[in-house]
């Protein structure tokens, strides 16, 4: 019967080459068994649970068993077959006590970037004022005190004293620094962007007269695509000095991509008020775009030259959908009106002596009215259809990018998509 010191003794008696086989097919095999364990077991967990901060954990942490399985396999193969050799000793183990520090640091480093958030979401009250950035720059000063340590750790078991190669780099730096001080003001204040979080990408901002959604966040600039597909760079230091205006924050009560939406419309003096104030109430109910809370209003706001004017105020869900909404309540506030007898007054002028032809045959332009009707009617629905598409697909795309398994290559692919369809909307709101 073989035993296990037989099967020991067997392979104490191969070749090296056989040795380093044999272990590298030991090393490949653990990391099969690990990797299936944490896909069949883990990872089902992970799925089944409803929240969020153990999804974005496991690709981290997966990576990172991997790499020490690895590791380790190198390392006791290594020890195995030259374990007689004290030189070689010396020389290897502070190189592998550094690398399982770093992958230490780095996996306390993210667990800090994904944990953070959670607790202090957690145990903080939502009625109270917070600090905008706060959460950022506790994250950002915990992972840089980890990364710093385990850097100093690291490079000790290297033979490197930390504090003595930072002063060695002082004069260098500084001399750097005033060279590029422009540049290196452009990479802090990304930095500092990062930390209060003004914008996130995909957001609508507005900068000196430009009005675009953020498509990419450098670490010298930021890019914002506006609604005219024109792509505006503008470096990170004008940014930090500018007044941003977020569209996709504003709401109120934390909502996000809420957006206020005021009108004016002007109706003859000898219409009855409560009348227009009721029937365009009843057309901002009536709105698909509209909320129902806050509740939308009407007001008399002017009494104009030759008008009395109404302000509408209400409230869009998404600010994506602000110019069809608009679109949507001009229309059917004309076609109200006229059904309602509501006339909309217009300046007039009286020239002395003209006189009046008739220049188009009236039963013609009824013609053209209804078929131009009937075609717009087929055209929003079409638009419509194809807004709802790009809609459900970016809600698609974001849901699949929440899997902790995916790919690098298929996240980057689904990311431009996601970039492309936000530029379809884009350019419905420019159309709109």
């Amino acid at each position: 019967m073989v035993t296990v010191d037989d099967v020991i003794d067997s392979a104490n008696d191969l070749d090296v080459w056989a040795q380093y086989a044999l272990g590298i097919g030991l090393t490949l095999l653990s990391l099969a068994i690990v990797r299936f364990l944490m896909k069949k077991i883990i990872l089902d967990f992970v799925k089944a649970t409803t929240a969020t901060w153990d999804d974005q954990l496991y690709r981290p942490v997966t990576q990172r068993l991997y790499s020490f399985i690895v590791l380790v396999g190198v390392q006791l193969t290594l020890l195995w077959i030259r374990g007689e050799e004290e030189d070689l000793n010396v020389a290897l183990d502070p190189l592998f006590s550094a690398a399982y520090i770093l992958l230490t640091t780095s996996l306390a480093s993210v667990a800090i970037k994904i944990m953070i958030p959670v607790i202090i979401d957690k145990f903080s009250n939502p009625s109270t004022v917070t600090v905008s950035g706060s959460n950022s720059l506790v994250i950002f000063l915990l992972r840089a005190s980890v990364w710093f340590g385990g850097l100093y750790l690291a490079l000790g078991e290297l033979g490197f004293e930390l504090f003595g190669l930072l002063a060695s780099l002082a004069v260098f730096s500084l001399i750097i620094g005033l060279a590029m001080q422009q540049t290196l003001g452009n990479i802090v204040n990304s930095f500092m962007l990062a930390l209060d979080q003004p914008f996130e990408v995909g957001d609508r901002i507005e900068v000196e007269g430009h009005l675009g959604s953020v498509v990419s966040v450098g670490i010298l600039s930021t890019k914002v695509l506006t609604i005219g597909e024109n792509l505006v760079v503008i470096p990170n230091n004008n940014l930090v000095n500018s007044t941003v205006i977020n569209h996709a924050r504003g709401g109120g009560d934390g909502q996000g991509r809420r957006i206020s939406l005021v009108l004016d419309v002007g109706v003859e003096y000898d219409e009855d008020i409560s009348h227009v104030k009721y029937t365009v109430l009843q057309l901002l109910r009536e709105c698909p775009y509209i909320l129902e809370s806050p509740e939308p209003r009407v007001l008399l706001n002017e009494l104009g030259d030759y008008a009395k004017v109404f302000r509408l105020y209400a409230w869009v869900e998404d600010y994506s959908d602000e110019f069809v909404a608009k679109d949507w309540l001009f229309k059917n506030i004309a076609e109200r009106f006229e059904a309602e007898g509501i006339g909309i007054p217009f300046p007039t002028a009286v020239e002395i002596g003209a006189t009046h032809k008739e220049s188009y045959n009236k039963q013609r332009k009824a013609t053209n009215v209804r078929r131009a009707r009937l075609q717009m009617i087929k055209e929003d629905k079409a638009l419509e259809r194809e807004r709802a598409e790009a809609k459900w697909e970016i809600e698609a795309i974001t849901e699949k990018l929440k899997d902790p398994e995916l790919g690098r290559n298929e996240r980057e692919g689904l990311e431009e998509s996601l970039r492309e369809l936000n530029r379809v909307l884009s350019m419905f709101e420019a159309e709109g």
